[in-house]
């Protein structure tokens, strides 16, 4: 079925492997060992030697601060690190995902073991910064479309294996989620028209194979191969780099026939010059390899 933008929810299974190969990188000597010992579900060694050499059984009340400004995302992976290196250690949060912080505000606390928070500190934190600094981004954007029906989309342009807390991050800043992979939802784009012939050809070979079980979007880059798109009833029209002029005309030529996208080098400036236009998405890669990083601290206190 063709994803619901927006309604997108991360699978327990994707966030413990995502967090697991975090953990097996900070912790554990021999990773391939230790990474699959997790995935099967058991027990491992983890090496944190600073704190082998400084801790027993002390315990503590651990703050977390924000020091910079944005919106909170990535307390699930924060909380099942926490989790899987020590499930007797409380993990509260006081801003929810996809609220607002400011540079000061406590984000969340901890307390038992120092070993244990010691030890997943900067997995649990990298998380959070990464994840929040994506939701920033994306809100920021999101509010220059204010008053507008436009909304942002991310794309398959994700850092390996974390696709799935990144899209996840996405919703948290007000965007929508595109497709999760090549197999939940056709995109015809330029090397598969080039190939087939046309864009009528790969349509009706998508039709032939799939039927409706999926709609259908493709990729245009002239006025004729949007009107080609238009002619073949396709679900969904990308505007591959086209200018803010070329995008009006565009638009007109579609005249509601079909969903239109944007796509292609979208920066604020060129934002703001969409935003009046009759689109219904804008899609950005760069709101997740490019988004920045939240700042947070952790504090043990005395």
């Amino acid at each position: 079925m063709f994803p619901v933008f927006g309604e997108r929810v991360m699978e327990e299974q994707s966030l413990d492997v995502v967090v697991k190969h975090a953990l097996a990188e900070d912790l554990c000597k021999d990773f391939h060992e230790g990474f699959g010992t997790l995935l099967e579900g058991d027990r491992t060694s983890f090496s944190d030697v600073t704190s082998d050499a400084l801790f027993a059984d002390e315990t503590a009340d651990v703050l977390v601060h924000a020091k910079s400004e944005g919106v909170l995302s990535g307390s699930k992976p924060f909380r099942r690190v926490f989790e899987i290196v020590d499930p007797s250690l409380a993990v509260s949060f006081s801003i929810p995902d996809g609220h607002p912080f400011s540079a000061g505000d406590e984000a969340a606390s901890l307390h038992g073991s120092i070993h244990s928070i010691l030890a997943g500190e900067r997995t649990a934190l990298n998380f959070l910064g990464h994840l929040s600094g994506i939701a920033t981004r994306v809100r920021e954007l999101s509010d220059l479309l204010e008053d507008t029906d436009i909304r942002i989309l991310d794309t398959r342009k994700t850092l390996p294996g974390l696709r799935s807390v990144e899209k996840e991050a996405v919703l948290h800043g007000g965007g929508q989620n595109h497709r999760m992979g090549l197999y939940d939802m056709v995109l015809i784009k330029d090397n598969h028209i080039d190939q087939a012939g046309s864009i009528e050809r790969a349509v009706q070979a998508v039709r032939k194979l799939h039927g409706s079980t999926y709609r259908i979007e493709v990729e245009t880059r002239t006025f004729s191969e949007v009107e080609q798109a238009v002619r073949a009833g396709v679900d969904r029209i990308m505007l591959d780099n086209m200018d803010a002029a070329a995008v009006e005309k565009a638009a007109s030529l579609i005249n509601g026939r079909a969903e239109i996208e944007v796509s292609g080098n979208i920066d604020r400036e060129k934002l703001m010059k969409l935003r009046d236009l009759p689109i219904d998405f804008i899609s950005m890669g760069s709101i997740t390899y490019t988004a920045g990083h939240a700042d947070f601290s952790l504090t043990l206190e005395k």
